[in-house]
């Protein structure tokens, strides 16, 4: 599996953003898997964002993030999106989607996944 994280940018705070992470490779019409959004800040440790399912689409989300941010995915386009709204300064960082392969849970465990995409930075900033 690839994953090729795309659209991040500079915004206002109170900004919108939506990240996509395309994925290409069979082992996700063959498996069970978890998709992951995660971030690192400089001079921080990534940290989990948010994450869901393909089981039934259930969702995870940060404390930090929620009610900001919404994860999703297009099936047929095997593409996950982090869909975010009211964008803080705080959530300045660089975006890493992430992919577990039969995996049936929702975790923002980095251990769990097994599969990075190059990240994509997101800037909030007056």
């Amino acid at each position: 599996v690839q994953l090729q994280a795309s659209g991040g940018g500079l915004v206002q705070p109170g900004g919108s953003l939506r990240l996509s992470c395309a994925a290409s490779g069979f082992g996700l019409t063959r498996f069970h898997y978890a998709a992951g959004w995660f971030r690192q800040a400089p001079g921080k440790m990534r940290e989990g964002v948010s994450c869901m399912r393909s089981t039934d689409d259930s969702t995870y989300y940060a404390d930090s993030v929620k009610g900001r941010f919404t994860i999703s995915r297009d099936k047929d386009k095997k593409t996950v999106y982090l869909q975010m709204i009211s964008l803080k300064p705080e959530d300045t960082a660089v975006y890493y989607c992430a992919i577990a392969l039969d995996y049936n849970g929702t975790s923002l465990q980095e251990y769990v996944y097994d599969f990075w995409g190059q990240g994509t930075q997101v800037t909030v900033s007056s």
